[in-house]
């Protein structure tokens, strides 16, 4: 049986990735900064911030995945777990610059690395999820929007650097209908509304419809595909909000 790896797997997207991995007869190791089981056949918690900071800690969360691992072998590393600390340019702390870059960018490098063995014994891919604030952003994602673009960066740099090795693709989906969104538009359900209509599909994303690209892309069926960066955005890259 393959063996995934989904980091944040607590969230509303990192759920549907065990649930979808397991459906598609993969073995699934979830991790998160709290306990969980669901959807999951293994699950190691790591607070992948503090691991970034503390190269002992790090090392200690690897161990404990590698022994989750069968025949230490990894089919797909899902680099999920994000964080997202908004602030207009002038209100970024060096804090939250600090907390972005460790989570969105320094954990998917490194796990990667850690992991490389596996994953080529896997025949693997990495999946980066990304996000369509890559390529267009708004007021107060300075942190957020920079870390995803150079999630992009970073995806493109380690295929081209790994070559046949291990396969590396980025997933940038726009707006998910999880419990977390809807939380952030509870007091105003008007604006989920008008998020939705500024998508072309005229609606935003579930997340097992993002869930389904990624199993595809970690799958046999897409070994051509590396380097690349996938925007699964329901159209809104692609329009202009300009008044009619």
């Amino acid at each position: 049986m393959k063996t995934v790896l989904v980091t944040g797997c607590a969230g509303g997207l990192g759920t549907a990735l065990c649930a979808g991995f397991r459906a598609a007869g993969y073995r699934v190791i979830g991790t998160d900064c709290v306990r969980t089981v669901s959807n999951c056949d293994g699950f190691v918690e790591v607070d992948l911030l503090a691991a970034c900071s503390h190269p002992d800690l790090f090392q200690k969360a690897v161990s404990l995945l590698r022994d989750q691992i069968p025949d230490h072998e990894l089919a797909a590393l899902v680099n999920n777990a994000a964080i997202q600390l908004l602030g207009h340019t002038e209100d970024v702390t060096f804090a939250d610059w600090e907390k972005s870059v460790a989570v969105n960018l320094t954990a998917p490098l490194f796990l990667t690395q850690a992991l490389l063995p596996e994953l080529e014994r896997g025949n693997g891919t990495v999946i980066n999820i990304g996000s369509v604030h890559a390529r267009a952003t708004k007021p107060r994602f300075v942190a957020y929007a920079t870390t995803k673009a150079a999630l992009v960066g970073l995806t493109r740099a380690i295929a081209v650097d790994l070559g046949p090795r291990v396969r590396v693709i980025a997933v940038n989906p726009s707006a998910i209908d999880t419990p977390m969104l809807r939380a952030g538009f509870e007091s105003r359900p008007e604006a989920l509304t008008t998020l939705a209509s500024m998508h072309p599909i005229q609606r935003i994303a579930t997340p097992e419809e993002i869930t389904k690209v990624v199993v595809f892309f970690a799958s046999t069926d897409a070994r051509f595909s590396t380097g690349t960066a996938i925007d699964i955005d329901g159209g809104i890259l692609s329009r202009l909000h300009d008044p009619d």
